[in-house]
């Protein structure tokens, strides 16, 4: 039996579909950046045929409530930007870090680099356990410095939380400078968008 090429062209369609799915399922339930070498490992797909598939899950999720984030050659399923508010509200309730683990975790973002000793006579000897579960998760860093550690935030903070690395600022935000703060004033006086 002859393969006709249309029957050919449905075969790599249906490939690549499943592929797609595959992905899509992997991203979903991951819910943080993976490698290339990762998916490839985890779905089985084809690295070339990957690529192709991660652009089209990029297309397909654009102007929804989930986005397709490619950042420093590794790919992530989250909320949509414009909806981060909505399920950061959500999260308010029943999160993964308990109110003193966020006030830890808040601290040590605020003043970063801090010293262990300083976060432990601020927050109490619970600090420890916190510190210990952040650095378990990546988020924070925690270098020895003498008799004490010294701690900051990693770069999976970050991404983890969904804000703008530190070279933009803790969130995202760059800052200004006078001249631009200045054309947008002109821009909003004159009408212009």
């Amino acid at each position: 039996m002859e393969l006709s090429k249309e029957s050919i062209e449905e075969i790599d369609k249906e490939i690549e579909e499943e592929s797609m799915r595959k992905v899509e399922a992997a991203l979903f339930v991951a819910g943080r950046f993976m490698s290339v070498q990762e998916l490839v490992a985890l779905t089985d797909v084809n690295p070339i045929l990957l690529k192709k598939v991660l652009e089209d899950l990029s297309d397909r999720y654009r102007e929804k409530g989930l986005e397709i984030v490619h950042k420093n050659s590794m790919w992530k399923m989250d909320v949509s930007q414009q909806y981060v508010w909505m399920v950061n509200r959500l999260a308010g309730g029943n999160s993964e870090f308990s109110k003193a683990e966020q006030e830890t975790l808040a601290i040590i973002a605020y003043k970063q680099p801090i010293k262990q000793s300083v976060i432990v006579k601020i927050r109490g000897n619970k600090s420890y356990d916190h510190i210990k579960k952040f650095v378990e998760l990546g988020l924070v860093n925690k270098k020895k410095m003498g008799h004490t550690s010294e701690l900051s935030l990693n770069e999976t903070f970050f991404e983890y939380f969904s804000l703008g690395g530190e070279e933009e600022g803790l969130f995202g935000i760059r800052e200004k400078d006078e001249n631009t703060e200045k054309n947008e004033e002109k821009k909003e006086m004159s009408g212009e968008s």
